[in-house]
C-alpha cells in the first residue's frame, strides 16, 4: 500500500484556522478531487467534521480518541492511526492517502511514500501548521507554479516529494 500525505499549506507551514481553510485556491481542490476520488482518505475528526459530510466517492477513515464515535455507514472510524493502517492492509487497499488535519500529519509523516504538497505564496495567520518537510528524509520530484488568478487567492505551487 503507497501512503501519500496531501496538504495545501503556507510560507509559514500555516495550514488552517478555527478548523477551516484559509484561503481561496479552487486549483487545489481540484487537484485533491482528482488525486483522492476512488480512494481511502484518512483524517482526525475535527477535519471529517469540517467536511460536514463524507466527500463522495471515497472512503473515510476517521481517527478518534472517542471510542463510541460512529463513522457514517460505509466509512470508518479508528482509535489510533495504527489501527486504521492495519485495517487498509487487510483490505489490500492500493493507495491511502492522509487529509488532516495537523496532529495526523505529523503522526503520519514517518509512514508516508509520498507527499503532495500545495505550497501556498502567503503567510496567514492560523492555529494549525504542518511539520518541516525534512530535506534528509524527502526529495522534490516534481513542482509546477501558477500565478495569482480570479479563481485562485494566492500564487501556488504543487510539489511532489518522494521519501528517500
Amino acid at each position: 500500500m503507497k501512503i501519500i500525505l496531501i496538504v495545501a499549506k503556507a510560507k509559514n507551514q500555516v495550514i488552517g484556522k478555527d478548523n477551516q481553510l484559509i484561503w481561496k485556491l479552487s486549483a487545489d481542490l481540484k487537484r485533491f478531487k482528482n488525486l483522492t476520488t476512488g480512494n481511502f482518505i484518512l483524517m482526525g475528526r475535527k477535519t471529517f467534521e469540517s467536511l460536514g459530510k463524507p466527500l463522495p466517492n471515497r472512503t473515510h477513515l476517521i481517527i478518534t480518541r472517542n471510542p463510541d464515535f460512529q463513522a457514517p455507514e460505509g466509512h470508518y472510524a479508528f482509535l489510533s492511526l495504527e489501527d486504521a493502517v492495519i485495517f487498509c492492509n487487510k483490505l489490500g487497499v492500493d493507495k491511502l492517502f492522509i487529509i488532516g488535519g495537523g496532529e495526523i500529519y505529523r503522526e503520519a509523516l514517518p509512514l508516508c511514500d509520498q507527499l503532495e504538497i500545495t505550497e501556498v505564496d502567503a503567510e496567514p495567520e492560523g492555529d494549525t501548521f504542518f511539520p518541516k518537510i525534512d530535506s534528509d528524509q524527502w526529495k522534490e520530484v516534481g513542482r509546477e507554479e501558477f500565478p495569482s488568478d480570479e479563481k485562485n487567492e494566492y500564487p501556488y505551487a504543487f510539489v511532489t516529494y518522494e521519501k528517500i
